[in-house]
């Protein structure tokens, strides 16, 4: 595995930026839903990584011969472990892409006219 960077990491939160910005522009919906779906699967989505990667961080943390062996550390450690856990059980958001998926397809095949027409 190469190295990370901080110049690496933050290259995720600046695309996302990039993709809200896009979002502002107000892109044809179909586009838009097929671009934010890979960061809403259900399996390789962004919140199980960051789930996963809190739940690392934590393990680090804990783990560390130099960590402080306190009540507040351990409290820190487990709102770290809570956080994965919230972060993980948003994986359901590619049910609401889907639901969204299918309903501008049913109106747009139903309806005719462009968006602000309607």
């Amino acid at each position: 595995m190469p190295a990370l960077t901080l110049d690496t990491i933050h290259t995720a939160p600046e695309a996302l930026s990039d993709f809200t910005d896009y979002l502002r522009e107000n892109p044809d919906p179909q586009e838009a839903l097929a671009l934010v779906e890979p960061l809403l699967d259900e399996y390789t989505g962004m919140p199980v990584p960051i789930a996963d990667t809190l739940r690392a961080l934590a393990r680090v943390v804990q783990e560390h011969p130099n960590t402080p062996r306190t009540a507040q550390v351990g409290a820190r450690i487990t709102k770290l472990r809570l956080a994965a856990s919230e972060q993980a059980d948003q994986h359901t958001l590619h049910y609401v892409l889907e639901d969204l998926r299918d309903l501008y397809g049913s109106a747009s095949a139903s309806e005719k006219g462009c968006g602000r027409c309607r």
